[in-house]
């Protein structure tokens, strides 16, 4: 992006200014970061927990509670990474100047649904119909 750009602590984008002008991608672009660093925290913990945790565990009942804990664990972190993946390739659709259009239509996302999920590439229209045609595909 260009220079700098000013964002006041509670700015939230509004429908009544230009469809992602500079403030609104600088908001979704901090709430980005946020939410990766949140999440790459969240691992690091993660990841230090499992190696506290990869001790030898005599009673065989606890060491099936302990198995069952590590792969619901690492399930988390797997979902985690391609959170982050999606992160990436929502801050680079912000610097290529591709972030808040449909990938199918073109057509603007809605802010208030960018605000409760930043990593959408569909409008909510375009997301129902997609889960409608995989519905379909998936009961054949």
């Amino acid at each position: 992006m260009k220079a700098e750009t000013f964002l006041a602590d509670d700015y939230t984008p509004a429908e009544d200014e230009p469809f992602m002008n500079d403030r609104q991608l600088e908001y979704f672009r901090r709430k980005l970061i946020a939410w990766k660093a949140e999440l790459l925290g969240e691992s690091k913990n993660t990841i230090e927990g499992l190696q506290d945790s990869a001790r030898a565990v005599p009673d065989i009942a606890d060491r099936a509670s302990e198995e069952t804990d590590r792969a619901l664990e690492l399930r988390t972190r797997d979902r985690q990474r391609k959170l982050v993946a999606k992160i990436d390739a929502a801050l680079r659709r912000i610097e290529e100047g591709e972030y808040g259009y449909c990938e199918v239509t073109g057509e603007p996302i809605s802010l208030k649904r960018l605000d409760a999920r930043p990593i959408a590439t569909m409008s909510l229209e375009a997301q129902e119909r997609h889960e409608r045609r995989e519905k379909v595909h998936r009961d054949d």
